[in-house]
């Protein structure tokens, strides 16, 4: 029998125009840059996880403000649900972390440059152009 889908959270940090991104410590991607998230545990809500995650993985606090999308990744690594999310920065300077060689913010163009996957890189395209709308 083939493993279940597993579910998985991202945030999309702002801080004023500039967004935060992690450096995989692990497979899969390991070496790519990324969006802080991690996998739900049982009994979180995925605004906690997501929280969760960006703390453990950068040392920064966040508020979660709103679903960008749920995207879907079947691989040879397993298949993965992941909910991302746009999340306003609160506090801290980035510092790599669990799961993380490298954490920090970088503006919306060489984020996007910088990610090595295109779900990613159209949630932060996303994030942007709901932020402009607010």
């Amino acid at each position: 029998m083939k493993d279940l889908p597993r579910i998985s959270v991202g945030l999309v940090v702002w801080r004023e125009t500039e967004v935060l991104l992690i450096r995989r410590a692990n497979p899969p991607f390991q070496g790519c840059w990324s969006i802080p998230g991690g996998k739900v545990e049982f009994g979180e809500t995925l605004h906690q996880a997501g929280l969760r995650e960006v703390m453990e993985e950068t040392g920064i606090t966040a508020r979660v403000d709103a679903l960008i999308d749920v995207y879907e990744s079947i691989t040879e690594h397993g298949h993965y649900v992941m909910a991302d999310f746009s999340a306003d920065w609160i506090e801290g300077e980035p510092q790599a972390g669990d799961d993380a060689l490298d954490a920090a913010f970088f503006p919306l163009e060489k984020a996007c440059e910088l990610v090595s996957w295109d779900d990613t890189r159209t949630a932060l395209q996303q994030s942007a152009r709901r932020r402009k709308h607010d």
